[in-house]
C-alpha cells in the first residue's frame, strides 16, 4: 500500500501525512514507513538543501527537474520500493504528482518529458491513493507566514496559481487514484475525512 499527500506549502499535507500514519500505527500491526520527497536517504537530502537553498538562483527548469529526479531515485530504490515489496505501507509527503504540478505546470516543462522523468525515478511505481489537499493560495500564504521562504516559495503569485491548476487537472485525469480534499477545513475534520478513505480503499485498516 502507497498512500501520498500533494499541494503546496501551506496546505496542511505534512500533518494530515502525520496524522494517519500515527493512526494506522495504533490501528494495524503492518509496518508503516514514512517518508518525504525529496530527502529521506542522505543524497536525497543533500539534493533537497541544493533544490531549496534560495541563494540558488540559477538553477534552471530541467537542472531542477533533473535533480528532483535524482533525489527520488535515490528514495525509491534504497527505501519505497524495499518497503513495499516487503510488505509495509509506505505514506510520502509528496512523490511524482508534485514534479508534474510544479516542474509542467509551474516551470511549463513539457508534461510528456516530466512524466517520462517520473518513470525513470520511480521504476514504475505508482501511489495507490494520492491525497491533494487543495487550499486557496492567500490561505496558504497566511499560514506560511513566520516560515522563512525557500527557493521554491520564492516563485511567485502566479508560478503556485498554475500550480493548484496542476494539481486540480491531476484530479481531473485520474480521480480514482487522486482524491481532493478542502484543507480549510478543521485538522480533525480533514483527518476523518482521509481516514474515511484509506478504509474504503484498503479492507485491512477498516
Amino acid at each position: 500500500m502507497f498512500i501520498t499527500f500533494e499541494g503546496i506549502d501551506g496546505c496542511g499535507k505534512s500533518t494530515q501525512a502525520k496524522l494517519l500514519e500515527e493512526r494506522l500505527r495504533s490501528t494495524i500491526a503492518t509496518p508503516i514507513v514514512f517518508v518525504r520527497d525529496p530527502g529521506h536517504t542522505g543524497i536525497s537530502e543533500s539534493i533537497r538543501a541544493i533544490l531549496l537553498d534560495k541563494a540558488n538562483t540559477t538553477i534552471t527548469a530541467r537542472t531542477e527537474l533533473l535533480l528532483y529526479s535524482a533525489a527520488r531515485a535515490q528514495l525509491v530504490d534504497t527505501v519505497i520500493a524495499p518497503a513495499l515489496q516487503s510488505g509495509s505501507i509506505v505514506l510520502a509527503d509528496r512523490f511524482t504528482d508534485s514534479t508534474i504540478a510544479y516542474q509542467s505546470f509551474g516551470r511549463g516543462l513539457a508534461l510528456d518529458d516530466i512524466r517520462s522523468a517520473n518513470t525513470v525515478a520511480t521504476g514504475g511505481i505508482v501511489p495507490d491513493c494520492t491525497f491533494f489537499l487543495d487550499v486557496p493560495l492567500h490561505h496558504a500564504k497566511e499560514r506560511c507566514m513566520d516560515k522563512s521562504a525557500d527557493r521554491i516559495e520564492l516563485a511567485g503569485d502566479e508560478f503556485f496559481e498554475r500550480v493548484i491548476a496542476g494539481y486540480r487537472a491531476l484530479v481531473r485525469s485520474e480521480p480514482q487514484r487522486v482524491q481532493r480534499l478542502d484543507a480549510t477545513l478543521e485538522v480533525d475534520v480533514l483527518h476523518e475525512q482521509i481516514w474515511s478513505v484509506v478504509q474504503s480503499v484498503f479492507a485491512p485498516v477498516s
